[in-house]
């Protein structure tokens, strides 16, 4: 358990929100036609969790799968939650290979620079043609690197141009692993990296990994409500020689923690559990 941090018109940052408002903005602005209806009042409130938690500071980052629109319906979103009071703070919409990411502007590049910076590099080989998984190569590394490098650059440029609540901003990753890529941004400790032209094959299955949830109240949508903030996986073999950005990540995840006031009752979480075949 971490250290826990106190609790029509658009809300006054910091008060309590509007349940049913925040439903009917997922319903009304996400997926189509009838995949709107059909959203669950649970999982709409988790997604606005989701992206609190990222206005927050919690973490740098949020994947969305965008539908027929592409970021145009994450963007409606956005100013629905708004007007809401939602988040105050200004965020980053960054279109990336069909996905978007709702960034934390400056966490996501103080996360891309972190991890630029990492020795070992804490990038996890795990090509389906492996036995088990690796740390990444150093030549296999410093080609992440150079990615994360031009990505860094990008938002860095991205962020001085903008001026709206909510910017955004558009990469076409040629060459690039999005998985890797979308592991650092979404602020995992340690990301996945797999050979060019597999696919999503890779060399998890029967491996033991080390399973990390985070997961924190948010009183200020709903009294009860538990918002998973983070959830990834570390293979256990390699724990040890990533013990090191594990800590950091566990670290400055509890400053952030009692920097905030809109989440209590920090848990962070991990269990080694072993799969017969593990999607990335």
């Amino acid at each position: 358990m971490g250290p826990a941090a106190g609790a029509g018109a658009a809300a006054p940052a910091g008060s309590a929100l509007s349940a049913p408002r925040l439903v009917e903005a997922a319903r009304e602005e996400l997926g189509a036609g009838r995949r709107r209806r059909r959203l669950p009042a649970a999982r709409a409130l988790q997604l606005a969790g989701e992206v609190l938690a990222v206005a927050a500071g919690l973490k740098p980052a949020l994947l969305y799968d965008c539908g027929p629109e592409g970021p145009a319906e994450l963007r409606r979103y956005l100013a629905r939650l708004r007007g809401a009071g939602l988040s105050p703070r200004r965020l980053h919409l960054l279109a990336l290979g069909g996905s978007a990411l709702l960034l934390h502007p400056r966490l996501a590049r103080r996360r891309l620079a972190a991890t630029l910076r990492a020795r070992p590099a804490p990038f996890v080989d795990v090509s389906a043609w492996r036995p088990c998984p690796a740390l990444c190569g150093p030549a296999e590394a410093e080609a992440i690197r150079g990615h994360l490098a031009a990505l860094l650059a990008h938002l860095g440029a991205a962020e001085a141009d903008g001026t709206e609540p909510v910017t955004s901003s558009e990469v076409v990753p040629v060459g690039w692993n999005l998985c890797t890529v979308a592991g650092v941004l979404l602020g995992y400790p340690a990301a996945y990296a797999f050979a060019a032209g597999e696919g999503a094959e890779n060399c998890l299955a029967l491996t033991p990994l080390r399973v990390f949830t985070v997961q924190a109240s948010c009183p200020r949508i709903r009294d009860g409500l538990r918002v998973q903030i983070y959830s990834f996986s570390v293979p256990e073999s390699l724990c040890t020689e990533l013990k090191g950005v594990l800590d950091a990540w566990r670290d400055e995840l509890e400053e952030a923690f009692s920097a905030q006031s809109d989440f209590v009752d920090l848990c962070v979480a991990s269990e080694v559990v072993t799969l017969p075949a593990v999607a990335l």
